[in-house]
């Protein structure tokens, strides 16, 4: 029977193995990327992204079952959860606030530009200009 830090241990050091091998997978195809055309001409440059997509998509699903990936599953599902507990506004209440927040622009700006043009005339009043 294994104890608890055996097991931590171990699937630290699995975790660490499928780190490196998505960060290789998506080095080794941004390089080939990079290179492909040089090397060889005759390949599309579809069949390229094709490949970069793949290879993406590979890296992205071997991070998922690392130890910090099924946390970000986790915590994907759990923010699904909240979302579904959301209260959404009415039309009319968004409209509201839509309103509201137009008139504050509004008025601010209306507020600002008339600070500003009293400010411009004190100090043309006061350098003399």
């Amino acid at each position: 029977m294994t104890t608890q830090a055996e097991n931590a241990k171990t699937n630290n050091g699995a975790n660490i193995l499928k780190w490196g091998f998505a960060v290789v997978l998506l080095i080794a195809a941004t390089l080939g990327n990079r290179y492909a055309p040089e090397a060889m001409p005759q390949v599309p440059a579809w069949a390229r992204i094709i490949v970069l997509v793949v290879a993406g998509l590979l890296a992205a699903g071997v991070l998922l079952v690392t130890t910090q990936g099924k946390s970000f599953l986790k915590l994907l599902k759990e923010a699904q959860v909240e979302a579904r507990r959301v209260v959404w506004p009415t039309k009319d209440e968004t409209w509201q606030t839509t309103l509201i927040v137009l008139a504050v622009v509004v008025v601010m700006s209306l507020v600002l530009w008339g600070l500003d043009t009293l400010f411009g005339w004190m100090i043309s009043a006061i350098i003399g200009r």
